[in-house]
């Protein structure tokens, strides 16, 4: 059962935030772009009135879709994975018969944790290779260096990661959670066990900068007070003076946003100085079970992380799922979030695809538009919203155990209507607005 709690405002698809933000990638874009034309010196111009350099997504057997994560680089900790499950349920989809009759075959590309390479390799896959979809992305950054592609080719990304929010594109569906389905409740459940004093711990990119911008205001709205804020370049492992700093500040709690290898670097230090979840708790929103083996169970049992699934969720569709998992790709794998919602994305499309009996992009919109697009996913029962094509999930905060597992320790209960903007919020008027 779904609850929508409060109303949502409905957003123009190209919102002012929207276009204000992509100005954070313009620079990296121009070089993208060039690369992308010189890559396509010699090809076929499209045909009158048909999308911009858009290749046919099949052929009278398959239907070609786009799997693009980091697979190497400092962000290749949490993404390969996350292809990993998209890979498994495109192969389960395959084997049920695939979609509308057809055989779905994967194009995987490589972003590099680089995101002029994502927009390289995102304009290639709708361009060169004629995919229907692509699947993909990890960071803000590499999100944002793509959408405008997407918006111009007229393609379509599922995007599987828990993001800042502010965000609405019309060639975009959103399968992570945005700030009230992650970041605001992570933010309530400490203030509720006292923990006011909250230092801002992220790196140095979109997604930490946006969110802590949430957090300060909800902070100030709610009683609770700023004990520090620091950022580490993406991929930094330098943390010893943040860790002095963190000392000298004496938070209630951290709240952590740093995103790839950065976390193994400060958890394996922060417990080296002497530092326990007991004394100082650590809330994570982008570690997970995943993230979890590369920084080490020892270093980061206790803490705190807030997301909408875990391996340990008690749902018969996630024990086949873990079981699947495990199957192909080794017993010692974990399944986190991001790779749930990389794998259900799939689904969903295909879901969207045969509900509009076509691959193409406005016909899928439509599809979703309509309504009654919902998944029976590991995680719960999920559904795309049409008005903002963001995904209701259900929020859970965890706790990490010492075999790297994580318990659910609250819940929602039930999935919570998306609503990217904070309109329900307040206190984000103003962050809504800009």
């Amino acid at each position: 059962m779904f609850t929508s709690g409060l109303s949502v405002e409905e957003r123009p698809a190209a919102g002012s935030f929207r276009r204000r933000s992509l100005c954070v990638a313009a620079a990296a874009l121009a070089g993208a772009a060039l690369l992308s034309a010189c890559g396509n010196e010699g090809k076929e111009a499209p045909a009158p009135g048909a999308s911009p350099g858009a290749a046919p997504a099949s052929d009278s057997a398959t239907i070609k879709v786009g799997v693009l994560h980091s697979l190497s680089g400092t962000m290749s900790i949490s993404e390969v994975a996350v292809k990993d499950a998209t890979i498994l349920a495109i192969e389960e989809i395959n084997k049920a018969g695939g979609v509308l009759g057809k055989q779905l075959t994967p194009v995987i590309e490589d972003g590099a944790s680089d995101w002029p390479t994502f927009n390289e390799k995102a304009r290639k896959l709708v361009q060169q290779d004629g995919v229907a979809v692509v699947f993909g992305g990890w960071t803000s950054a590499s999100r944002k260096a793509m959408l405008p592609s997407f918006e111009e080719l007229n393609g379509l990304l599922f995007y599987p990661v828990q993001y800042e929010g502010l965000e609405q594109s019309p060639n975009i569906f959103y399968t992570g959670a945005e700030p009230s389905q992650q970041i605001v409740p992570a933010v309530d459940y400490l203030l509720e066990k006292g923990k006011k004093r909250i230092y801002l711990l992220g790196s140095d990119y979109v997604f930490p900068r946006t969110a802590n911008k949430i957090i300060k205001a909800q902070l100030a709205a709610k009683g609770g007070e700023l004990a520090g804020e620091e950022y580490l370049p993406l991929g930094g492992t330098e943390v010893s003076t943040i860790i002095s700093k963190i000392g000298a500040a004496k938070p209630d709690a951290i709240f952590n946003t740093l995103n790839g290898d950065s976390n193994v670097a400060f958890f394996k230090q922060f417990k080296d100085a002497g530092y326990t979840a007991d004394k100082v708790p650590v809330l994570s929103v982008s570690v997970a079970e995943e993230e979890v083996r590369g920084i080490g169970a020892d270093n980061i049992a206790g803490h705190l992380v807030s997301w909408n699934y875990y391996q340990t969720t008690d749902t018969p569709e996630n024990k086949k799922f873990v079981e699947a998992y495990k199957a192909k790709y080794g017993a010692a794998r974990v399944t986190d979030d991001p790779i749930e919602a990389g794998y259900f994305g799939v689904y969903l499309w295909k879901m969207a695809v045969e509900k509009a009996k076509s691959t193409e992009v406005a016909k899928v919109k439509e599809a979703v538009n309509a309504g009654g697009i919902e998944y029976a996913a590991p995680e719960g029962l999920v559904r795309l919203d049409g008005k903002n094509q963001h995904t209701w999930k259900t929020v859970r905060i965890g706790k990490v155990r010492q075999d790297g597992l994580i318990d659910e320790v609250w819940s929602t209960g039930k999935p919570i209507q998306p609503d990217p903007y904070l309109t329900a919020y307040p206190w984000a008027k103003e962050l809504a607005a800009k």
